[in-house]
């Protein structure tokens, strides 16, 4: 049987404030059961009206939950222009930290990168650049010499590191998106979405904080005698923003990922089509704005607190607790904190090994009697397999269960 429990509602924090204390453990009924798990979906019932902005498509989200708190044409597909590059990056912070290359490593600007349209970072055919270098000049200057160097290393052409692409673009879920370069130059076969790049700056913030913060928050660089200022306005208005890119072709208009921390809460906002760079600055500053605003977050669980133990078959220990990989952090409208309720299903049978960090449950939230989304329960023990006589004992015990 189901049963239903209410959050406790002990921290909540708005813009500014400071990160909120971690929640003592929230007494959790036995979990309910279900033969399958439900597919985790985020829904929202009954939001505060989000702002119209001047733009063709755009959404805002809760980092931490993957909430959408607004949006507009998120699943359109449209040029995403010099956002291109969040790939491109993305792809070469991996390779660094798999060591296929290093930050202090040179290399050979080819006479195509050096050829290549568009915003540049100005490297002269021939020379060598570091990695680091590259990167600051991809990431700060926007440039497309700077991209098609970083890809002809990785992969000996662009159009091979365009196949490398679109594989992790699949990884990632990126199901609407297409590239055949690394740069964001218009082509007919180049595009994604509002939603997809979403998910993309998410995972660069997630899988690579150290670089995000070393490369995204830069506001000018320097190289070869000529500075370049970072096109991200939001670094020079809002000190809570730390990064992340624009784009701007005239088939996409002016497009900006933005990204902003106020306290232990991080809002994600994503604009595509300004007709120009300050209403993509404008419209960008009031999407992250009205999420702060309009929502409360409240830190549900911390990273590793056990949320409930789970039945286990057939291993060594019976249990296993189950908990959230991060800080469970999750927004809910201003003044509706007390209608949240949450149940947990633990996907049974559940059967040994089970190793930590394995989905094990789902955390079914409601806000009144609306669904209010579903969000995966991790285990945060190994249980190995019982021995030969346990198993067969808990054998039997399915047979009747």
């Amino acid at each position: 049987m189901r049963i239903a429990f209410l959050l406790l509602f002990l921290s909540t924090f708005a813009m500014a404030q400071p990160a909120p204390p971690a929640s003592p453990p929230v007494p959790v009924a036995p979990a309910a059961s279900t033969p399958s798990a439900s597919p985790v979906t985020s829904v929202a019932p009954a939001l505060p009206a989000s702002p119209a902005l001047a733009a063709k498509s755009w959404l805002l989200l809760e980092f931490s939950s993957g909430q959408e708190l607004a949006s507009q044409a998120a699943d359109e597909r449209l040029d995403p222009a010099s956002l291109t590059k969040l790939m491109t990056a993305y792809l070469v912070f991996a390779a660094m930290k798999e060591g296929s290359i290093k930050a202090n490593q040179e290399l050979v600007v080819s006479e195509k990168a050096w050829k290549t349209g568009g915003s540049k970072m100005f490297v002269l055919v021939n020379a060598k650049v570091t990695t680091d270098e590259l990167l600051k000049g991809m990431i700060v200057q926007s440039g497309n010499d700077a991209s098609v160097v970083l890809a002809e290393a990785l992969a000996g052409t662009e159009e091979n590191f365009a196949q490398m692409m679109n594989r992790e673009a699949k990884r990632l879920g990126m199901e609407s998106s297409n590239f055949v370069n690394s740069t964001g130059m218009p082509d007919p076969q180049h595009f994604t979405t509002a939603r997809d790049l979403a998910k993309l700056a998410g995972a660069l913030i997630r899988d690579f904080p150290e670089e995000y913060a070393k490369y995204y928050s830069m506001k000018e660089y320097r190289y070869s005698d000529i500075t370049q200022r970072n096109r991200n306005d939001l670094l020079f208005i809002d000190p809570t923003v730390d990064g992340i890119k624009t784009g701007h072709t005239q088939s996409a208009g002016f497009c900006l990922v933005a990204s902003a921390r106020r306290g232990a809460r991080r809002l994600l906002s994503v604009v595509l089509g300004a007709q120009s760079e300050s209403v993509r600055t404008q419209e960008s500053l009031k999407l992250l704005n009205f999420g702060f605003q309009a929502y409360d977050a409240l830190r549900i669980y911390s990273k590793g607190q056990t949320v409930s133990s789970l039945k286990v078959w057939k291993g060594a220990s019976s249990t296993v607790k189950a908990g959230f990989a991060s800080d469970f952090i999750l927004a809910v409208p201003k003044g509706r904190a007390s209608e949240l309720k949450a149940e947990l299903v633990s996907r049974q049978p559940l059967m040994a090994p089970v190793v930590e960090a394995q989905v094990v449950g789902t955390m079914k939230l409601s806000l009144g009697d609306v669904s209010y989304g579903e969000y995966p329960v991790f285990a945060i023990e190994t249980v190995q397999p019982a021995g030969f006589f346990g198993r067969m004992i808990d054998s039997v015990r399915l047979w009747f269960n």
